[in-house]
């Protein structure tokens, strides 16, 4: 990506979580269990994750997003149990994403608190044409607002989860740093886990 910038190209580069965290290892879990990790492109061996650290970092990668795939394990995975092309393919994961970068990313020294929010919030936005209404916080903006408390400790369970589904993948993580209260357009939406904001707000908007 970086490559193709240097010479002109109007070129972008996304990871997602599992490819930051996790390795093909997770597919030699006992019995069945490596199906709930089955997602595209595959996950790969442990000297990935570390090369793709360093170019979120350096720019060479732009942003982190997820392809959120709420397949539940025991009654739509286990479709690939005697035929692997049945699988559906992908992982839940867009609830813990801003909280995994900041766990493992910030928290470890590998991004900036600057770099975590262009990664997660402004780039996205950007790209999408979609900045500075969305993915800034200036006059005119949406105040589309994530209180993030840096201090705050979850372990990661499908009870704590709110992407209704059976399972994560990031089941046990360990994580430090949370979001307490999401704002859209100026209205609280979400505090403390709870929805508490009207229902009907969203709003289709058209990318450039």
């Amino acid at each position: 990506m970086a490559r193709a910038r240097g010479r002109g190209q109007r070129a972008y580069g996304e990871t997602c979580p599992q490819y930051l965290l996790l390795t093909d290892a997770e597919f030699d879990r006992p019995g069945f269990e490596g199906a709930k990790f089955v997602c595209s492109p595959p996950l790969r061996p442990a000297d990935n994750p570390p090369v793709l650290w360093k170019h979120l970092a350096g720019g060479g990668l732009s942003s982190v997003g997820t392809d959120h795939c709420p397949f539940f394990y025991e009654t739509q995975k286990i479709l690939g149990r005697d035929d692997f092309t049945k699988m559906p393919n992908g992982l839940p994961g867009i609830e813990s994403r801003l909280s995994l970068l900041h766990t493992f990313g910030v928290a470890l020294g590998r991004l900036s608190l600057n770099r975590w929010v262009e990664v997660c919030c402004a780039a996205p936005a950007q790209i999408f044409g979609l900045y500075p209404k969305k993915g800034s916080l200036t006059p005119g903006a949406d105040a589309d607002i994530v209180i993030f408390d840096p201090a705050k400790e979850v372990t990661l369970s499908t009870q704590v989860l709110h992407e209704h589904v059976d399972y994560t993948p990031y089941d046990g993580f360990q994580l430090r740093g949370w979001p307490v209260m999401t704002i859209v357009r100026g209205k609280v939406m979400v505090e403390e886990g709870r929805f508490v904001g009207p229902r009907g707000q969203g709003k289709f908007l058209v990318r450039n």
